[in-house]
């Protein structure tokens, strides 16, 4: 993709608005971590990648306005900042997973003055979005070996660069196959209520040139029923050590047709997006946002006033449902804890 979701420049985080998107390319600016914070709860960013990168860089941030003060009011300030930050989206690891890191650099090098400390967390910052990177094509050229020529890959929300810091998950290895010349077809969910599918993945695919279809939600079971999908590649924002997969709401759904229906049924996910310290998907914490995103598209309201909402942003897939869990190390087949936790150590 041409435009890139994230650049850090003269001590400025400058993001593509997904909100705008794709009516008008405009990014937002980002100069102090409060920023940072409001840019990853109101959805400025998404994508479990991109928050952990924009988390990271947002610690660094905070950690430029706290200069000037003693060495443990720093410390002690940059650590409510970070609650502050991972506060913002409570499902997605990869924001508390680059927190944690950025606080571990701290704690390894806690002799070090103050403005030692700034100039690591700018390196690790800038080291995790490079990683993040390098991760997605790895993945895509792991996930790519899943994908026979001609294939027609059903797949939900956003999980391209604009969910990544470049290339990403799901998406990138759609691209991969792309690229590679395998001929490939692609319907995208337009995923409820937000429409990522139907403002971010249709836009990129577009620019990539992959021939690819919009579908509403309520489409994709009658496409799998009659057999013209392939196989499902979806992305993940937090896993447990059992292959439980929490995803974009709507996942699940499509995971069980998928099952009915015999259809492969692939996560494609960083290792940094595993909570080994969770056991079970039902352990998943599950964000709940605004009415208004049900009530409202764009800031239309397609819905009367005082109705009751429900509106989860996420539910968790059964690691049954699941063929493989692709990673930028290995491919992960069932069972899944053995895998994952084989992962752990490499």
């Amino acid at each position: 993709m041409d435009n890139k979701s994230m650049e850090f420049i003269d001590n400025k985080l400058r993001l593509l608005d997904q909100r705008k998107l794709p009516a008008k390319l405009e990014y937002y600016t980002a100069s102090n971590y409060k920023e940072v914070t409001f840019a990853i709860s109101d959805m400025v960013v998404r994508g479990a990648p991109a928050i952990g990168a924009t988390a990271a860089y947002g610690v660094y941030l905070a950690a430029l306005e706290f200069a000037n003060q003693a060495k443990n009011k720093f410390i002690e300030n940059l650590k409510n900042a970070n609650r502050e930050l991972l506060s913002a989206r409570p499902t997605a690891v990869n924001l508390s997973w680059a927190i944690r890191r950025m606080e571990n650099l701290l704690s390894a090098n806690k002799e070090k003055a103050v403005n030692q400390l700034i100039d690591l967390l700018y390196e690790e910052a800038e080291k995790i979005a490079r990683e993040d990177i390098e991760i997605n094509k790895k993945m895509a050229m792991n996930g790519n070996e899943l994908i026979a020529p001609g294939a027609t890959i059903l797949t939900h929300c956003n999980t391209g660069a604009l969910a990544t810091v470049d290339y990403g998950t799901a998406l990138g290895v759609i691209r991969e196959a792309h690229y590679s010349g395998k001929n490939i077809k692609v319907y995208a969910d337009e995923t409820r209520p937000r429409l990522q599918g139907a403002r971010l993945t249709a836009f990129e695919l577009l620019e990539e040139g992959i021939p690819s279809t919009l579908i509403a939600d309520s489409v994709a079971a009658t496409l799998i029923r009659d057999g013209k999908i392939d196989l499902i590649m979806v992305g993940a924002d937090r896993i447990a050590a059992n292959g439980d997969t929490a995803n974009k709401i709507g996942t699940y759904m499509l995971s069980e047709i998928a099952r009915r229906f015999t259809v492969p049924f692939y996560i494609v996910a960083p290792t940094s997006t595993i909570d080994f310290d969770i056991k079970f998907g039902n352990e998943i914490k599950i964000e709940e946002r605004s009415n208004e995103e049900v009530t409202h598209i764009q800031g239309v309201q397609i819905a009367p006033e005082g109705i009751d909402v429900y509106n989860p942003a996420f539910d968790v897939t059964p690691a049954e449902n699941i063929t493989a869990i692709i990673t930028e190390k290995k491919v992960i087949e069932r069972p899944f804890n053995t895998g994952i936790k084989e992962l752990k150590l490499l």
